[in-house]
């Protein structure tokens, strides 16, 4: 599997702002950080919350996508690379 540094660095932007809201809606809901009235109270942390999960999901869908490729070549059509020094097919009947 790719490290995380592989994905798109769009996709890395996003998965890093949506970690950051999360800690920000953990910090305003124990008010360890004041923000401006309309990012107070509880509503505004749950917004903030499902937020930065919306701008997580994209990760994690590139994620179990290359995952699903890994694990089930066939249904997307790519072949895995065999050792090309071996003789004959592998299906051959002499292997």
């Amino acid at each position: 599997m790719r490290a995380f540094t592989h994905l798109p660095r769009s996709v890395l932007i996003l998965e890093v702002l949506g970690i950051l809201l999360l800690i920000l809606s953990y910090l305003t809901l124990h008010e360890m950080l004041l923000l401006p009235a309309p990012f107070t109270g509880k509503l505004a942390a749950t917004v903030l919350i499902f937020a930065g999960i919306a701008l997580m999901l994209p990760a994690a869908t590139v994620m179990m996508w290359r995952t699903a490729k890994v694990m089930a070549p066939e249904l997307f059509n790519t072949r895995v690379s065999r050792d090309k020094s071996k003789p004959g097919d592998s299906h051959d009947a002499d292997h």
